[in-house]
């Protein structure tokens, strides 16, 4: 077997192997060795594929920014997830419901079930519609942000 010069380990491809074979504990000190923390949630996939990934960007280098960027936008564009919510002011991240998403609301004493179908649009209660604030308009009778309503955004001071 080939040894990593940079860990004293086995290639790149055998390292990335062992991974799923990896006691939690072992997989938790290499996590340590690569990050500066943990993360909240602890979910095993999700360890080994960043851990895969940080192993090849050790060995291979970073995917430049340019390029990053460049994969980033041909992804949007030819993504069939069209919903995507607008960024609150001052807020740089954009949020996109994947398919499936299930968005629930309790209000006026009762459970309010939305689903984001795959052309990117909301169901609820067999209707479809285009957007969350037209959800939120239909339930509750007046004008909303639907992405506020459903606690995608945080509230204003002051306002429920």
């Amino acid at each position: 077997m080939t040894r990593n010069p940079n860990t004293g380990v086995g290639t790149v491809s055998a390292q990335i192997a062992a991974l799923p074979a990896l006691p939690m504990a072992e997989l938790w000190a290499l996590w340590d060795q690569h990050f500066p923390r943990r993360p909240k949630h602890i979910n095993r996939p999700f360890l080994e594929s960043r851990l895969a990934y940080r192993i090849q960007e050790m060995a291979y280098g970073a995917v430049p920014t340019g390029i990053r960027r460049h994969l980033v936008e041909a992804g949007a564009a030819h993504s069939k997830i069209k919903h995507r919510l607008e960024p609150a002011a001052g807020d740089s991240r954009q949020q996109h419901l994947m398919p499936g998403t299930v968005l629930i609301r309790e209000w006026d004493e009762r459970e309010h079930r939305v689903v984001v179908t795959p052309d990117g649009e909301c169901e609820y209660e067999g209707q479809t519609f285009r957007s969350l604030s037209a959800v939120a308009r239909h339930i509750t009778g007046v004008q909303w942000n639907g992405p506020r309503f459903f606690g995608l955004r945080g509230q204003k001071a002051g306002v429920q």
